[in-house]
This record gives structure tokens, C-alpha cells and sequence, in this order.
């Protein structure tokens, strides 16, 4: 249908087909902006077929807002279409959703384009992705804890199946650089997203069928290895996806669509570490092993209608390279991806604590589970709380605060160590101290992740998005080594504890408590808002290739050293 409207005053013409294309996703007009005048729906998501598809749903919404526009052109008169009734038509067509109630409205927000809307059956393979890796973590968590010694393993046998399951996330920079250049099967994502997750559920079927009653060493480190590989390549893709489709939200839902995903992903990780631990205990491993083999495989028809453009060319490897190059030089990256490094790097913990519980305070194995498990709950309530609450505060204001009521927390361990708990049992007493820890982190977790995605150039969000991720996971890494360093400081060994003797317990607190708020100092390098994070890309200091240069070789750096640790841990186990 189309519907010609002569602007008398100066001469130009439009089609209604164009103003309903224009305003299908796109935010409520206000009082300054007309409908008329808001941006263009981001089309290079979708085919002709695809927009010919939007346009007739765009009819329907015109005609439940009491337009019909079923008509042909002759129907109805150019004079009697006049701006208003555009205007009009559009405004409705961007409000349509309040006739269908507050949960279609937040099933389907109508102030997002579609490829932001989730819910959408050709995106709700994105969440769903999410969803599941919570679950396979949860799942397996408790299985690798205990599975491997049940079977009589060694603790060096023990190292390697827990070394050879991690390994894979090393790759994770080679799996997006590798998803950006190469399509397969036409794609460049989904394709591989359903590899990675048929690889992730014939490693546990082949561990099921030949390994069912005394599965042997090398069978177990197979399985284990290739389970990893395939859950992280998957993980990697549904990283990207929504690195490529956060670009698509409007600024006042920034950040809503990488908080929903991850509130699903520690959703399905607070839900199934429990139920591991119960089905584990009654029903014994192998039906655990079962869920973990089911589970990937019965999200693959949700990635068979995830939709995604086919055959697109991809970026040369070259190119790709150089826009790499370009984008670690920018002092957008490097500064605040400094920040990341050095605060996450100063996070160290208090090893000799979980000993501490067990052997002075006699706690029990159901007790330090519960302690796991109700700081999964915690961590989940802390995405949450900064999806609806925190989300429009700015980066540094909440590392501020949750730094500073972090450091709080851990201070309260000295009062645990010294028996002072103000007639709260130590358990209780312990469970506050470390389960909001957990809810803080959960708050923190949000703002570097949106910060990462906006930082991925287009057409490179795998290979960008991974690297950012590995150079935030591995200074945890290198933060976990630190802490065990730190142990021979002062004598915080088990028979020193159980004799009574708290002092170098105490100490050792203090120590990794000042570490922790110490990240602080360094949270100016951190922007306020994503808009600051645009400007520090601009201006004379806006580029330094020596920034680039130690930004690349920290991530380089890290991803040898885990290979390093991983492989050490595989043949020389206790090294």
C-alpha cells in the first residue's frame, strides 16, 4: 500500500509504507520529538522477506489502533491523509502493547527495536543460551567436586580432569576470532552455536554408554575436555550475539538486554547447583551426567529458528586485525580495561578461611554448602537489584559503594575469628559475612560487562568481546595465585588453628580486606557513563599505540600463562 501526502510548503513526498517502517521500533514520541522524526529502524538485521513480514505486522497494529489500512491506494484520497493523521497513526503504532496488558508490554517492550525484544521466538535462543550455561554450571560444579573421588582418583588425577575442564575457556579468543571471519553453514553464528552445543552433550552421552559403572581415567579426561570445549564455544557465540545486538538498544534501556541475559545465566546457576548436589546424593552421578547430555540438545531447535542474516560476507582476516589494532589503541579500551585489570587483580581472598570454618568453628559439609548455595542465590539477587535499581547509576558510583560496604564485610571476619557475634550463632553470623559479599558482586558483575560490549567493534564482537572477558578472567586468576602466595606469611595452617592460635588468621584478614579496598584508588580510571567512555576516545590523547601494545600483551600474557598452569597441572601435577 502506498499512500502519497504532497507537502504543499515544500514539495516533498511520502509514503505511509516509509513512516510505518520508520516507527516500528522505536522508543514513545515526546513533547519535542515528533514521531515523524525519530531514527530509522536498523534494517541490516533483517532480509527483504523479514521487512516484508515487519510491514504487515505494522498493518495489524494500525488496524487494532483503529486505522484501516487494508485498503488499496485508490481508496481513500491523498487530501485526506494530512500530517496529522500520520503523526497519529505512527504515535499509535509505536504505543500499540497497552491493549494487550503488562505482561505482553514486558514480554515484548514496545520501546525497543525486535532485535532487542528477547522474547521474540527468532531471539529466544539468546537467553535460553544463557539460561543453559547457568544450568551446566551448576550442574557440574558439584559433580567435578566430588565425582572424581568417588571413583577413587588420585589428587593428581583429581588436577587433571579439573585442569582439562577449564582449559577450553583459553580458547575463547580463538573461537570468536574464528566464528567473525569464517561462516559455516552460512552463518556465523548459529551454526556454530548448535556445534558447540553437540559436542558439549556427545561428550557426556559417550561418557554415559562406556563409562556407565567404572569409566576409566582417559575416558573421563575426554569426555571432560570435550565437554569443555564445546560448552565455551558455544558460550563464546552467545556472547557475540548480544555483543552485535546491545548496539540496537536506545540509550534509556542501555543495559537492560545483557542484565536479562545474565540474570538468566545466574538464575539457572542458582537453581541447578542444589539440585545437583540432591540428585547426585540419591540418585548417584550418572543422572546427572544424563541432564548434562539432555539439556544441550534440547535448545538446539530454539538456535534452528533463531534468525540471522545468511551469507553475509565477513570481514577479511586483515581487516579484521587492523580494526582490532585500532580499537586497543583507543584510550576508550585500554584506560578503563586497566581499571578492570588492576581492581579485579587487588580482589584477593582469604584462603585459609574455609579451613578456618571447618576445623576451628566445626562447621559441617552441609553447612559449607549451604554457604555455596545461598551465595548463588545472593549473586543472582545482585544482578537483579542492578538491572531494576542500579542500572542509571553511574559506573564509578557503584564501585565506590560496593567497594567501600564490601570492605565492611570482610572486616566483619575479624569478629568472627575473635568470637564476637553479638549472641548470633557463627553460622548465621558467617552466612551474612560471606553470602552479601556474593550480592555485591553480583552488583559489580553488570557495569563491566555492558562496558565491554560497547567497546566491540562491528563486524569483530567474538574475537573483541572474548579478549575483553579473558583480560577480566584472568586477573582473577592471577588474583587466586596471590592469595595462596600470600598464605606463608603467617602461620594460619591447620594444627596452628585448632591449637587456638588466631593471631596470624587475624593478620591475614586485614591483609587481603586493605588489598580489596585498595581497588578503589584506581576507580578514576573508570568513565562516569557510557557517554564518557565515547569521549576518552576523542581529543590529542584520545589514541596511544603504547597502550595498545601492553593492553594486547597483558591478554596475550594471561592466556599463556593459564595454558602454562593448565598443562603443568595435567603432567606434573603438585608442581
Amino acid at each position: 500500500m502506498t499512500i502519497s501526502n504532497s507537502d504543499n510548503n515544500n514539495g516533498s513526498s511520502t509514503t505511509l509504507d516509509a513512516q510505518k517502517t520508520r516507527h516500528r521500533n522505536t522508543g514513545a514520541a515526546t513533547s519535542n520529538i515528533s514521531p515523524l522524526e525519530m531514527q530509522p529502524l536498523p534494517t541490516e538485521d533483517y532480509d527483504d522477506d523479514d521487512m516484508e513480514g515487519l510491514n504487515e505486522s505494522i498493518d495489524d497494529i494500525l488496524h487494532r489502533s483503529g486505522y484501516n489500512v487494508g485498503y488499496k491506494d485508490s481508496d481513500i484520497d491523498d487530501d485526506e491523509l494530512n500530517d496529522e493523521m500520520i503523526a497519529k497513526m505512527a504515535e499509535d503504532a509505536v504505543l500499540y502493547g497497552s491493549g494487550h496488558g503488562k505482561l505482553y508490554d514486558w514480554l515484548f517492550p514496545p520501546n525497543v527495536p525486535r532485535t532487542v525484544q528477547l522474547m521474540r521466538w527468532e531471539n529466544i535462543a539468546v537467553p535460553a543460551c544463557y539460561l543453559l550455561v547457568g544450568i551446566l554450571q551448576g550442574l557440574s560444579g558439584p559433580l567435578m567436586n566430588v565425582y572424581p573421588l568417588d571413583l577413587g582418583a588420585t589428587e593428581a588425577q583429581q588436577a587433571t580432569i579439573s585442569s582439562l575442564r577449564g582449559l577450553p575457556a583459553s580458547f575463547k579468543l580463538l573461537f570468536g576470532f574464528w566464528s567473525d571471519n569464517y561462516l559455516f553453514f552460512g552463518y556465523r553464528r548459529k551454526s556454530y552455536m548448535a556445534l558447540g552445543w553437540l559436542i558439549a552433550s556427545a561428550s557426556m552421552i559417550v561418557l554415559l554408554l562406556f563409562g556407565s559403572h567404572d569409566p576409566s581415567i582417559p575416558l573421563r579426561v575426554f569426555s571432560f575436555l570435550s565437554f569443555g570445549v564445546g560448552f565455551w564455544f558455544a558460550d563464546v557465540m552467545a556472547d557475540s550475539i548480544v555483543a552485535e545486538k546491545a548496539k540496537h538498544e536506545p540509550p534509556e534501556t542501555r543495559g537492560s538486554l545483557q542484565s536479562t541475559c545474565y540474570a538468566c545465566r545466574f538464575f539457572g546457576l542458582m537453581i541447578a547447583a542444589p539440585l545437583s548436589t540432591v540428585v547426585y546424593s540419591v540418585l548417584g552421578p550418572n543422572h546427572v551426567i544424563f541432564v548434562m547430555a539432555l539439556f544441550p540438545l534440547l535448545i538446539l531447535p530454539l538456535v534452528y529458528w533463531f534468525r540471522e542474516r545468511f551469507n553475509v560476507t565477513p570481514t577479511s582476516t586483515s581487516e579484521q586485525c587492523k580494526e582490532i589494532w585500532s580499537t586497543v589503541c583507543s584510550r576508550a579500551v585500554w584506560q578503563p580495561m586497566g581499571f578492570v585489570y588492576l581492581y579485579n587483580l587487588l580482589q584477593v581472598g582469604n584462603v585459609a578461611w574455609r579451613e578456618f570454618l571447618k576445623s576451628v568453628l566445626g562447621f559441617t559439609s552441609n553447612q559449607l554448602n549451604s554457604l555455596l548455595i545461598v551465595a548463588y542465590v545472593l549473586l543472582y539477587l545482585g544482578i537483579m537489584a542492578y538491572k531494576y535499581y542500579f542500572i542509571h547509576w553511574s559506573w564509578r558510583a557503584v564501585y565506590i559503594w560496593t567497594t567501600l560496604l564490601n570492605g565492611v564485610l570482610s572486616a566483619l571476619q575479624i569478629l568472627l575469628i575473635l568470637g564476637e557475634t553479638f549472641g548470633i550463632p557463627p553460622f548465621w553470623f558467617a552466612l551474612g559475612d560471606d553470602a552479601f559479599a556474593d550480592f555485591i558482586g553480583g552488583i559489580q558483575f553488570l557495569p563491566t560487562t555492558i562496558m565491554m560490549v560497547h567497546l566491540c567493534p562491528t563486524g569483530s564482537e567474538g574475537a573483541s568481546y572474548a579478549m575483553f572477558t579473558t583480560v577480566n578472567n584472568s586477573a582473577l586468576g592471577l588474583s587466586s595465585m596471590i592469595s595462596t602466595m600470600l598464605l606463608p606469611i603467617w602461620d594460619v595452617s591447620k594444627e596452628t588453628l585448632i591449637a587456638g592460635d588466631m593471631s596470624g588468621m587475624i593478620n591475614l584478614t586485614v591483609l587481603t580486606t586493605a588489598l580489596q579496598v585498595s581497588g578503589i584508588f584506581f576507580v578514576f580510571l573508570l568513565p562516569k557513563t557510557k557517554e564518557d567512555l565515547i569521549q576518552l576516545g576523542h581529543g590529542a590523547s584520545g589514541r596511544s599505540r603504547v597502550g595498545g601494545i601492553i593492553f594486547l600483551s597483558i591478554t596475550f600474557l594471561s592466556i599463556l600463562y593459564a595454558l602454562v598452569v593448565g598443562i603443568l597441572n595435567i603432567v606434573a601435577p603438585g608442581w
